[in-house]
């Protein structure tokens, strides 16, 4: 395990570095979730690019910073992270809330990022009363409360009539998840908005969504790729909003094809 001090917290990372020679990728994770989701990715890549992953600030083995959290923070713990690194010019691949960092990301240091793989996420994602209305919900009744709503949007009927094994370790890793580490990131998903943003991008991007996600539906994903100047749009067939856990082949060929055209 690795550990840096980042902005004054402990950020847990992981750097598998294949060499100098090797384009570099970059995974930010979505809310309640650690770094893990992308393993069968990385299984898969790290062969032939070198890869870094991180837990963000209240989540995974990642220290909690101090409450209420802006989308900016979030940037610019990876910002620093990978200047603490020595790094520059990845593909950066975000999902969900990982997916407003690499924006974040982007329009704070664009040497930092040579091309964006935005999952199941968009500019702006829901609207406060929803965001207040989970936020209550995880107060009151911690994230347990929240569990069964939650699996239903990141995962299709099928996954959970077939996969009950990993049903059960996805639903562990949202419910021990920091409580205030799910509050202080939604505050900041709830305050999000890089709408006016989006037309700057400059790089090759592709927004990817799975046809069955009920948190960033597919219209919401391909509104943002209207938003930015040539993106792609991909949609991955029998998968809810975390395709990387359930459709990791697909997620893999858009990555690689991604590379390849760098």
């Amino acid at each position: 395990m690795k550990f840096a001090t980042i902005n004054g917290i402990s950020i847990h990372y992981q750097f598998d570095d294949a060499g100098a020679a090797k384009p570099l990728i970059v995974f930010s994770n979505s809310l309640a979730t650690d770094f893990r989701i992308w393993q069968d990715c990385v299984d898969d890549l790290s062969a032939d690019y070198s890869i870094l992953r991180y837990d963000k600030r209240g989540h995974g083995l990642s220290g909690m910073g101090t409450l209420p959290y802006q989308i900016d923070d979030h940037v610019n713990d990876l910002v620093a992270l990978m200047d603490h690194l020595g790094l520059s010019g990845a593909a950066v691949v975000g999902l969900s809330v990982g997916g407003l960092i690499a924006q974040g990301l982007y329009h704070a240091r664009p040497d930092l990022a040579k091309a964006l793989i935005l999952c199941d996420t968009a500019a702006k994602i829901g609207n406060a009363d929803m965001w207040n209305d989970r936020i209550a919900i995880a107060r009151n009744g911690g994230l347990a409360a929240l569990v069964d709503a939650n699996m239903q949007r990141w995962f299709s009927p099928a996954f959970h009539a077939d996969r009950a094994t990993e049903l059960h370790g996805y639903r562990a890793m949202f419910t021990r998840t920091p409580l205030d580490g799910y509050i202080g990131t939604g505050m900041a998903i709830r305050d999000a908005d890089f709408r006016d943003q989006a037309p700057n991008i400059a790089v090759p991007t592709v927004c990817v969504v799975g046809d069955q996600d009920g948190a960033t539906p597919p219209d919401l994903v391909r509104g943002t790729a209207d938003m930015i100047s040539g993106a792609k749009f991909e949609l991955v067939k029998d998968a809810g909003h975390i395709p990387c856990a359930e459709q990791p082949a697909a997620i893999i060929k858009i990555i690689r094809d991604m590379m390849a055209g760098l």
